[in-house]
């Protein structure tokens, strides 16, 4: 069986994303060391996964561990550099205030002290270092070319159409460090990021403003379609889809807030822009997530008290009968973890943790570690994995 692992775009959120991924290789470890003790010791994800795929924050995440990284080392990375990836534009720079809230410094010192090899120099997604773990592991770093309007789900992938080594604007040659900062490049937030790719400058921006913040699907598709150049053969014995996210809150708006009022007046308020934004990334996560339940066997997915993902079709979980995937072959089995706050729960915990909702909320780092430990140890299981 190939194994996916597909990681959300959220920001500082991906704290709770790494505390997932704690818990999975810890099972992981366990599983393994009822036949290699020692080897089980030492064991991290790219060991278990044959593709890891990321967008903004689980570019960072994915690109790590694809590196060959322990999952405890990148969140102790993030507990420690958090603060520093979110740092103020100072007001002495007038340009880049005028352009973003933060200084993409940190966060690109950051990445190029990580992503380089061995003998120093800048590492590139054609590193070799990041195919040399047992399962000559693929990675996908999700970007948006702003230049030219397009989504660009980026791989390693020797094969694949745009990664020749003659073509002059081979992918594989963009500096590790300056995509994965561009999969990150919030607007609003950081400035976009300048990459020469065959003599042609183009302008990077977030993974998620595309419709892959939550990359599952474009991967598993990636993985299939011949086009790719991967052919894995379909399947739900075939290939298994691990998808994490990043805490999701519900955009509802009750009706007589002011909030719904989305007229011209509004639309020039950025909060109004923001929110409108939120709801349209909520929304483009939730077809994800439903597109990956209707073409895979869904073996786990998060079921909220009393509620369904969809009123009419159920949660199409797999084995039952009344809310099931449609009838045919299944490309893939599928794992999906979150955890998503609606309605009451939903007021409650932002009432105590206001900024938890933001993507730059680094005051609420330890508050979105419990909240993943508790997730990932009452979901998280073994057989959702091998």
């Amino acid at each position: 069986m190939k194994r996916i692992l597909s990681l959300d775009g959220g920001g500082i959120r991906g704290v709770f994303t790494l505390e997932v991924l704690v818990k999975i290789e810890e099972l992981l470890r366990d599983f393994y060391a009822k036949t290699d003790p020692e080897k089980a010791k030492t064991l991290v994800l790219r060991d278990h996964f044959d593709f890891l795929a990321g967008t903004s924050t689980g570019a960072i995440i994915a690109t790590g561990l694809c590196w060959g990284m322990p999952v405890k080392e990148l969140r102790e990375l993030y507990l420690k550099e958090g603060r520093k990836m979110f740092e103020k534009v100072s007001w002495r720079n007038v340009t880049d205030k005028l352009s973003s809230l933060y200084d993409p410094g940190p966060l690109s010192d950051f990445l190029k002290r990580i992503f380089v090899e061995k003998d120093g120099t800048v590492a590139t997604l054609a590193s070799p270092r990041l195919r040399d773990g047992p399962k000559k592991n693929l990675l996908m770093v999700v970007v948006r070319n702003h230049t030219t309007g397009s989504a660009w789900p980026l791989t390693n992938n020797p094969d694949a159409k745009y990664n020749h080594p003659d073509r002059p604007d081979d992918n594989r040659q963009i500096p590790l460090w300056q995509l994965v900062r561009a999969s990150t490049a919030a607007p609003v937030f950081f400035p976009p990021e300048r990459v020469i790719l065959g003599g042609t400058e183009s302008a990077f921006v977030d993974g998620s403003i595309t419709p892959y913040s939550n990359p599952a699907l474009i991967a598993a598709l990636t993985a299939i379609l011949p086009g790719y150049q991967i052919n894995w053969p379909a399947g739900p014995e075939n290939l298994r889809l691990v998808s994490v996210g990043t805490i999701a809150f519900s955009s509802e708006v009750p009706l007589g807030d002011p909030k719904v009022r989305f007229g011209l007046l509004a639309a020039r308020i950025p909060n109004a822009i923001l929110q409108t934004t939120s709801a349209l990334m909520q929304s483009i996560g939730w077809q994800q997530d439903f597109l990956c339940r209707c073409l895979g066997d869904c073996l786990f997915a998060e079921k909220p008290e009393g509620e369904l993902l969809d009123t009419e079709v159920g949660n199409l979980l797999a084995g039952n009968v009344l809310s099931c995937p449609p009838p045919g072959r299944s490309w893939f089995s599928y794992v999906r973890y979150n955890r998503t706050f609606r309605k009451k729960e939903m007021i409650k915990i932002l009432e105590n943790d206001p900024a938890l909702k933001r993507i730059d909320a680094v005051n609420a780092i330890p508050r979105l570690s419990d909240i993943g430990k508790q997730y990932a140890e009452e979901n998280v299981r073994i057989e959702h994995l091998i």
